[in-house]
């Protein structure tokens, strides 16, 4: 099995984000915009909480699935590269999880 990354998910996203194809769901994202975009994301973590908390193994593979695809397209409206969030994560493993919350000023 070959390996699929995110990255090759954000180029999948991004590919389909100018189709002229009525049938594209990535496309029809984005020409509604970064509002209902964002509503599919959190509408996709809530459904992968609930299928973490009642413990449905399948559910949560599949919603972290749609979770993803769905984050990229929100980071794709918005300008946003995968490599940067990743930077970003990287940039924050030199601290403890405690401290990197402090920094930003979080509880």
């Amino acid at each position: 099995m070959a390996t699929f990354t995110l990255t090759d998910l954000e180029y999948i996203v991004a590919t389909r984000a100018g189709s002229t194809d009525v049938k594209s769901y990535t496309a029809s994202l984005y020409a509604k915009g970064i509002g209902k975009a964002s509503q599919k994301l959190g509408e996709e973590a809530v459904e992968l909480v609930v299928a973490a908390v009642s413990g449905d193994r399948e559910g949560v593979v599949s919603e972290s699935a749609d979770l993803l695809y769905h984050l990229l397209v929100v980071l794709g409206i918005s300008g946003v590269k995968l490599e940067e969030v990743l930077q970003e994560l990287h940039h924050r493993t030199g601290r403890t999880g405690l401290e990197e919350k402090a920094s930003r000023g979080q509880n």
